[in-house]
C-alpha cells in the first residue's frame, strides 16, 4: 500500500543515518528540546545501536519518501524468562512511534503499527507493551492496545 510517494518498509543498515535522525528528532518532540551534550552523545552512540541491533532485536518500521525516512515505530523485541503473562518469554515494546510534521493525519503511523504488530506475531512474541502519549492514544486503542492494571508500582534507579 502506498500514500502518495510513500513506501513502507523496515529500515536497512543503509538507512541508520536517517534512523538517528528520526530518533532525534523524536526525543526533541518528547522532550521539549535536548542540550548540545546530550544530542552529541546520542549522535555518537546511537549508529553502533543500530548497527547491532537493527534486524535482530530492533525492527524499525519506516516510511519513506525517496531515501528520507518520514516516519517510524521501532519494536524492541526481549526475551525473560517466562511467566504466565508470557510463556516463550518473547514480549516486545514499541519505541519512537514518529512522524515529521508535514506527513502527520494521513494513516502513516498507523499503517506502521499494523506492519509492527503483523511481524510481532511472526515473529512469537506473546506480546506487545508500549508508553502512550496523549496524541498516540487514540491509535493504540484503536489497534487494540489496552491499558495494563498495574499490580505493581514502577520504580527506576538512575546510575
Amino acid at each position: 500500500m502506498e500514500k502518495d510517494d510513500i513506501i513502507f518498509t523496515q529500515a536497512q543498515m543503509s538507512d541508520i543515518p536517517e534512523l538517528v535522525r528520526l530518533r532525534i528528532a523524536y526525543m526533541r518532540s518528547d522532550y521539549g528540546s535536548l542540550s548540545d551534550l546530550e544530542e552529541r552523545e546520542m549522535c555518537r552512540t546511537l549508529p553502533d545501536y543500530f548497527e547491532r541491533k537493527l534486524g535482530q532485536e530492533l525492527l524499525a518500521f519506516v516510511a519513506k519518501t525517496g531515501n528520507t525516512i518520514v516516519s517510524t515505530a521501532f519494536l524492541l523485541i526481549v526475551e525473560k524468562p517466562a511467566n504466565p503473562h508470557f510463556l516463550n518469554g518473547k514480549v516486545g515494546e514499541v519505541l519512537n512511534v514518529y512522524t515529521e510534521e508535514s506527513y502527520r493525519h494521513r494513516g502513516i503511523s498507523t499503517r506502521l503499527m499494523k506492519d509492527l504488530i503483523k511481524a510481532a506475531g511472526e515473529r512469537g512474541l506473546n506480546r506487545i507493551d508500549l508508553s502512550a502519549t496523549k496524541d498516540g492514544y487514540p491509535l493504540y486503542k484503536k489497534l487494540g492496545f489496552e491499558e495494563k492494571g498495574q499490580t505493581y508500582t514502577d520504580m527506576r534507579y538512575t546510575l
